[in-house]
């Protein structure tokens, strides 16, 4: 996969923290701006943002390669660029509009990408997990080399999908590494008290899964554990658990007050931001100055903003194109 650019695709290679960081930096962007559009009416729909949790997504899809599988969530933009969706396609996407990349017909709970190997977000909970497992089944049986990802929640953990996926994977050795996206919240309910055993990554390994829990923050953390695993997945060695602990800043959907939330706990966990983590250790090392850091998060800011401006001026759907990618001969 290529470098660090303006989609946000990173590198299978132990990509530098700078990379790493101008990755964040434009998930950072996207998800600000798209909060904005749809509190100004500009987007239709629910939008779930993944502000605070940008570590996940970059640290996990800088140890892909271009072929490998992602499917993801409910609150999946940040995956999607990560692994290289093109920024105005999403865009265009989640503003309903013909360039966008399921043509406006997917928006942001049901965008995909499979030319990057994103299988699509999903609004079922769960359900990117047992869709990972039988594109890991298809890549074993095909003898593809191919790793299969699924994100998803803690509160996800609950479902019966996981345990079933998970059990499969195990038994059948499936290329699947599994990422927990572990955000303090399901939905409106704190996950701390729905189990008895918390911890995903334990849970797992009652199916003989290798599993770790880590600092979702630390996008180095989350990157250095993400290449062990998909090397284990790629050797044949069976499924990997990642259980990342991170924080969602916002709400459940935009327009959520979050009235379950201690007030003292956003910013709390503010403090520990992916980006400015980031930019405190290049700082650190005399990697990167403030200067440098701030025009990469600026250039972020001026991507968006492009495809903001080209999502406005494309064209809606035809009614014809409902019928498109129905059938096939």
């Amino acid at each position: 996969m290529s470098q660090a650019g303006d989609s946000g695709a990173l590198g299978p290679r132990a990509a530098p923290l700078h990379e790493l960081h101008a990755g964040m930096a434009l998930i950072r962007a996207f998800e600000t701006r798209v909060t904005e559009l749809y509190r100004d009416g500009e987007i239709p729909g629910f939008v779930h943002t993944s502000l605070g949790q940008e570590a996940v997504a970059v640290g996990v899809c800088a140890a892909l390669a271009d072929g490998d599988y992602l499917a993801t969530t409910h609150r999946g933009h940040g995956h999607c660029l990560a692994k290289g969706a093109d920024v105005d396609g999403m865009m265009a996407e989640l503003f309903a509009k013909e360039t966008g990349l399921c043509r406006g017909k997917g928006g942001s709970m049901h965008v995909a990408d499979p030319a990057r190997g994103v299988l699509g977000a999903n609004a079922i909970v769960g359900a990117s997990i047992p869709l990972a497992a039988g594109a890991g089944l298809s890549s074993k049986l095909l003898a593809q080399g191919r790793v299969a990802v699924a994100f998803f929640g803690e509160g996800a953990a609950n479902q019966g999908a996981f345990h079933e996926a998970v059990n499969l994977a195990a038994i059948w050795d499936l290329p699947v590494l599994f990422v927990c996206e572990n955000n303090v919240y399901s939905e409106f309910s704190d996950s701390r008290r729905m189990s008895r055993v918390p911890s995903v990554a334990e849970r797992a390994t009652a199916y003989g899964v290798d599993a770790e829990r880590l600092d979702g923050n630390d996008v180095t953390a989350v990157r250095d554990a993400s290449s062990a695993a998909v090397k284990r997945c790629r050797e044949g060695r069976g499924p990997v658990l990642l259980e990342a602990e991170t924080y969602r800043w916002r709400g459940h959907y935009e327009g959520d007050a979050q009235p379950y939330k201690p007030a003292e706990e956003t910013a709390a966990w503010q403090q520990k931001d992916p980006l400015l983590l980031a930019r405190r250790r290049l700082a650190a090392e005399h990697a990167a100055t403030e200067d440098e850091l701030d025009a990469i998060e600026a250039h972020a800011r001026t991507r968006v903003e492009e495809a903001v401006a080209r999502a406005r001026a494309a064209s809606a759907p035809q009614p014809e194109e409902a019928y498109a990618h129905v059938f096939t001969d």
